[in-house]
């Protein structure tokens, strides 16, 4: 069977997160970030027992010349300044460029201003809505305040700097998004701004609203052009994966109404990739975004680029680690993300089904050239 080897193709990892400011000292907190689960007992108890944990220790051990235990691999990455192993990591996986989703855990992390004064690669940033809108419910008295502050905030996201614009509206109220009118989003923000004002902070989850300010989005991303990106699938314990399906988006995307906005529906759904999949390969601005299930479903990586390249064209696939905090984890996902995608190339070769210059391609385009492409971003490091 060919080998399809990938390693000169560039990674632009289109959706990830911020480094953590304080890195783990202790191998019970160093092993908190190898699960997707808030449950403390999950990561306590459980996570030793995951493949995420036992094959990332042996492939971190085996990077750092390390013995593959977790108190070696801690000791060995805490012994290199967080900007030096960040950047080996990166470089030793031939990591192009990061694009930041800066609202998650945005107090504990280093801010992207931080992050481009540590680190050797273009760095670019991303709008999180609900977290924007939910900031500025607590700043402005009414209504008309604060959504003149949301729509001049989203109208001239890319002039400050953003490259596309980022949703949880999964998390918070569901993917099934409706068309509100501003009479009812209205009605809706008197009780959010009330619950704002008794606390002196918020989390957005009105749905009336929720799908108001979304749609409000949709509407300035159309006229500009501007990417965004939505999470689909699985993620923390508060998501409701029946409402997380991408298929809840189908009305929207067939209202005609957004046309020209690329819409990136991440973390390849799972396990809904074959929706996901089926909605790229149908819908001209709809494209498919593979992280979070890379590094998570770790062995099940093939398979899943299996199902999906079946049906939805190599255009339409972005590569991405969603990763955060630890150096290790963008490491893990771009090495076994490369991997599987060199493995199932070299697999669809040996069926007859590709050429070895059409696969070497299509791994160019997933990895990187497609998600230049959208998002319109030409730098180099």
């Amino acid at each position: 069977m060919p080998h399809i080897d990938l390693y000169d193709a560039p990674i632009i990892d289109h959706h990830a997160h911020a480094l953590a400011r304080v890195q783990p000292q202790t191998v019970a907190e160093y092993q908190t970030y190898f699960s997707e689960s808030p449950d403390p007992v999950i990561k306590a108890k459980f996570v030793p027992d995951t493949i995420m944990w036992l094959w990332g220790i042996r492939e971190l051990a085996g990077y750092l010349g390390c013995d593959p235990t977790p108190e070696a691999v801690l000791a060995a990455r805490n012994a290199i300044p967080l900007p030096e192993l960040a950047n080996r990591m990166w470089r030793d996986q031939n990591s192009a460029a990061l694009f930041i989703d800066y609202g998650f855990g945005a107090a504990l992390n280093y801010s992207v201003e931080e992050l481009r004064g540590m680190l050797a690669q273009p760095i670019e940033k991303l709008l999180r809505l609900e977290w924007f809108a939910q900031d500025l419910i607590v700043q402005h008295a009414t209504f008309r305040q604060f959504e003149e502050a949301y729509v001049a905030g989203v109208e001239g996201a890319r002039a400050s700097g953003h490259i596309g614009l980022k949703s949880i509206i999964a998390y918070r109220t569901g993917l099934d998004i409706q068309f509100v009118s501003r009479e009812e989003a209205m009605r809706a923000f008197g009780p959010v701004k009330d619950q704002a004002d008794r606390e002196g902070k918020l989390r957005l989850a009105d749905k009336t609203l929720c799908d108001y300010l979304v749609v409000r989005a949709l509407e300035i991303a159309n006229r500009q052009a501007l990417p965004i990106q939505f999470h689909t699938g699985f993620g923390d314990t508060d998501v409701d994966l029946l409402r997380a399906n991408p298929l809840n988006m189908r009305a929207l995307l067939q209202s005609g109404r957004f046309n020209d906005v690329p819409f990136v529906l991440l973390h390849s759904a799972y396990p809904y990739a074959r929706e996901l999949g089926y909605l790229a390969a149908m819908y001209p601005n709809v494209y498919m975004d593979i992280s979070l299930a890379i590094p998570f479903i770790t062995t099940e990586i093939p398979r899943m680029m299996h199902e999906i390249f079946g049906l939805t064209p190599f255009t339409k696939v972005l590569y991405s680690s969603d990763a955060f905090s630890l150096p290790e984890i963008f490491w893990l996902a771009n090495r076994w993300g490369r991997a599987a995608l060199e493995k199932v190339l070299s697999e669809i070769v040996d069926a007859g089904a590709l050429t070895v210059e059409q696969a070497r391609r299509a791994g160019r385009q997933v990895l990187g050239d497609n998600a230049r492409r959208v998002y319109g971003f030409d730098r180099t490091p």
